[in-house]
């Protein structure tokens, strides 16, 4: 029997996990992830110290979802790890509405500074 395969890679289907943790000085870490309850403990015990949580313990898992393909995991992760502190914020409180302000107001600021004449 042969592994399904996702499509113009070798890499097989299975779920991953996206997630974003709190750290204690209060940023947030985005990751994704094919074991999201060990990664979880691999954050809370330190096993990386060249981890950008290692310093920011204890964590907290705010925010997962889960895919079923990687190449759909790391769209996801590389489109949060780019989201204002404000739009992960409301992703975590599952607040789409808000998450569409944002995206709105964020518009309008790039329009209004495309505007300004430079000096």
């Amino acid at each position: 029997m042969e592994t399904k395969r996702e499509p113009h890679t070798n890499i097989p289907f299975m779920s991953y996990a996206i997630y974003i943790l709190k750290c204690s000085d209060g940023t947030y870490y985005t990751g994704l992830t094919k074991d999201l309850d060990y990664r979880i403990w691999e954050h809370q015990t330190g096993a990386n110290p060249e981890s950008y949580t290692f310093v920011r313990r204890p964590i907290k898992l705010v925010w997962s979802v889960v895919t079923e393909s990687y190449q759909e995991a790391f769209q996801w992760e590389r489109k949060i790890k780019g989201w204002s502190r404000a739009k992960k914020e409301a992703l975590i409180r599952g607040d789409i509405d808000g998450i569409h302000e944002i995206v709105k107001s964020e518009r309008k600021q790039r329009e209004q500074n495309k505007k300004k004449p430079s000096r």
